[in-house]
């Protein structure tokens, strides 16, 4: 993966058994099967909620495998709070986007961060 920070990996070790748990609520375990060798991953995201979608700061970019993967195939499941979603039809959007899905603490950070390569954001329903 371009552009990630070497500690990138060490930190996706530890947040993966915290993230998708009831709390931390922002944080969640993003689930996708690789474009070319169909292997399972999982990654630690932190999302903006809405009632139908999920939204997902891309801040190594749009070319990260997991990104790639997600969007060659359509579709990926998120555990958020425990609970399972089927995520479908990832689109990448906007800051202005995000701030209106944001709430409280959320939308303070994205007010003043830096978002240079935006969103991807995912309709969602429980899954089964």
């Amino acid at each position: 993966m371009a552009g990630v920070p070497r500690g990138a990996k060490q930190f996706n070790k530890i947040a993966i058994h915290l993230a998708g748990h009831r709390f931390p609520s922002v944080w969640a375990v993003l689930r996708h099967r690789g474009r070319k060798s169909g292997n399972e991953y999982a990654v630690p995201i932190a999302v903006i909620p809405t009632d139908s979608t999920f939204l997902i700061a891309l801040p190594w970019g749009r070319g990260t495998d997991w990104v790639r993967n997600v969007r060659s195939a359509g579709m990926c499941t998120i555990k958020w709070k425990g609970v399972e979603y089927e995520c479908t039809a990832p689109t990448f959007v906007d800051k202005a986007t995000a701030l209106a899905a944001a709430t409280g603490l959320t939308r303070r950070i994205l007010r003043r961060g830096d978002f240079p390569h935006g969103f991807i954001q995912l309709d969602r329903r429980p899954a089964g």
